[in-house]
């Protein structure tokens, strides 16, 4: 089975009944898309006073550097503010070329090593100077999400161990050494899990395809609390302020506890009423502004205020969201949230009131999430195999790259990483190579 079949096996819209007719099919899924109707209430709490796009120092030097989670910080808000390092255009520094296995989700970064698991279940540190491998592990068959960093760790969830697998089971939550790829410890995950880890302190979050979100001691394996969703929680879970934010399969958002796990809301939606997988939440949300943003299989956007999980908007966009919102407070524009959807728009959307700022046409649809590095927002084109970035205030097109499939870059101070289907590649700014030219002379 192809990776694009494989994907849709595990975690896509539920399958039409075998007797319904095309018909029929295509009439509910018109219902689907205006159901529920558009939302929207800005005086729900918001506070704009989240980093805004302004480039911000490096508190680390490059060595130092970490970029430890899908999605850069712990809320998840997949904005690395950044300068004219950065900008495009770019010339293309190393390249490594993948075995063909799936590069779905993004590497991190913990100074001069990138970490990646790719969709056959192979962790990969790569020196990311140069692009070559330090080392690789085969820990799993089957699996889908960013590693997590914590502790000298490198923190993996598996979807399968069993060989050829392309459906979940008997999956395992494994936690490798840094420096050489060891094993340090894994446990069973019976029903396997996609959630890209957050780690937080000693403490690891996760959830799994039964609904289980799990609470892990990241240096002993120790489990220290679960949580149990109605649904399969299969994107990541977020955190601010104490607080963790997920969302399930049956169409619900959470927030509970980060130190015990204890419930603070949880928040339905009425998308599945009709089925087909519609309702359903694959995004990890993005925490800003005093709310939780999270697109859904209802073709909706969703807005949620994060301390008492009061809906403040929903707004429609023409198909399935699986992508997972990038949200800045744009100087110039205000707080924004951009998200791609299977409709092959790339929405940028009025972060209080849920009003679309601008759209733009990708000619394609858009599955993974994008992710917002200095005054450029990037997402990859499932359909046309490519990565775009737009001018975050206007959606004008700034760069284009014959490459991508799901989750774009990844950056650090000096250079920006770019997942193509299954191959990595530097880019390096040439307003750096001109700027370190200007010095040495």
């Amino acid at each position: 089975m192809s990776p694009g079949s494989r994907r849709r096996g595990r975690r896509g819209p539920l399958l039409v009944t075998a007797v319904l007719l095309l018909a029929c099919v295509a009439a509910v899924v018109v219902v689907l898309l205006h159901k529920p109707g558009n939302v929207s209430h800005p005086r729900v709490e918001f506070t704009a006073t989240t980093t805004t796009t302004t480039p911000l120092k490096p508190k680390a030097k490059v060595p130092d550097f970490l970029w430890p989670r899908y999605g850069y910080d712990a809320a998840r808000t997949r904005l690395f503010p950044a300068g004219a390092d950065l900008e495009p255009p770019f010339r293309r520094g190393w390249t490594y070329r993948g075995s063909g296995a799936l590069l779905e989700f993004p590497p991190v970064i913990r100074g001069n090593t990138l970490f990646v698991l790719n969709d056959s279940g192979v962790v990969l540190a790569i020196d990311k100077l140069n692009g070559h491998v330090v080392w690789q592990r085969r820990v799993g068959t089957l699996a889908a999400a960013s590693p997590a960093l914590a502790r000298g760790l490198v923190l993996v969830p598996l979807l399968s161990t069993i060989p050829g697998a392309t459906t979940p089971a008997q999956g395992r939550f494994v936690a490798l050494s840094q420096r050489t790829g060891k094993i340090v410890w894994s446990m069973s995950i019976p029903p396997g899990s996609e959630s890209s880890p957050l780690a937080w302190g000693t403490t690891v979050y996760f959830g799994a395809q039964d609904g289980t979100v799990y609470a892990i001691n990241a240096p002993s394996g120790t489990v220290l609390w679960t949580y149990h969703a109605d649904g399969s929680v299969k994107g990541g879970v977020s955190y601010a302020n104490g607080i963790l934010y997920f969302a399930d399969y049956d169409g619900r958002a959470y927030a509970v506890r980060a130190r015990d796990g204890h419930q603070i809301w949880a928040a339905s939606t009425s998308g599945a009423d009709l089925g087909f997988g519609s309702g359903n939440f694959y995004s990890t949300p993005a925490v800003a502004f005093g709310r939780v943003y999270i697109g859904n299989t209802d073709g909706r956007v969703y807005s949620f205020a994060a301390s008492t999980g009061q809906l403040a908007w929903a707004t429609a966009t023409g198909a399935y969201v699986y992508s997972s919102p990038a949200v800045a407070n744009v100087s110039g524009l205000g707080p924004t949230v951009y998200i791609g959807s299977y409709d092959g728009n790339l929405y940028a959307f009025n972060a209080q009131s849920g009003t679309v700022r601008w759209t733009h046409n990708a000619g394609g649809r858009i599955s993974g999430s994008p992710t917002i590095v200095g005054d450029v927002v990037y997402y990859s084109n499932l359909a046309a195999k490519t990565t775009t970035g737009l001018n975050v205030r206007t959606g004008q097109v700034v760069f284009s790259f014959p490459s991508g499939s799901f989750n774009p870059v990844v950056a650090d101070p000096t250079a920006i990483y770019l997942t193509g289907y299954s191959d990595l590649f530097q880019l390096i700014s040439r307003h750096r190579g001109a700027a370190a030219a200007a010095d040495r002379h």
